[in-house]
């Protein structure tokens, strides 16, 4: 009979250890970016928000409201740096409104 080991892991070890293995980060970057985008703006921009997409470091956000995106768009570097905060590492460096 096999004799068990009793090493343990924390969960988070082994999710980052499977993401890795299995070649997943890029898409839970994806995710995650998506997941801070509705966060951080909070439901005002969230119920105008159709699409999140994060493509070679340019963030790339589709709003409903032209008033929004104009309103956003003066605060481009500024949302840029406080998603790069929240994420934990440097993932965006543009952002467009469309």
């Amino acid at each position: 009979m096999a004799k068990r080991e009793n090493d343990s892991f924390s969960i988070e070890d082994l999710m980052k250890s499977f993401i890795k293995e299995n070649n997943l980060s890029k898409g839970m970057q994806k995710i995650k970016v998506e997941e801070t985008w509705f966060k951080m703006m909070g439901p005002g921009v969230a119920t105008h928000t159709t699409s999140v997409k994060l493509n070679n470091k340019t963030l790339i956000i589709q709003l409903k409201s032209s008033v929004l995106r104009e309103e956003l768009s003066y605060g481009k570097e500024k949302i840029i740096k406080m998603m790069n905060e929240e994420l934990g590492e440097e993932v965006i460096s543009k952002l467009m409104l469309v």
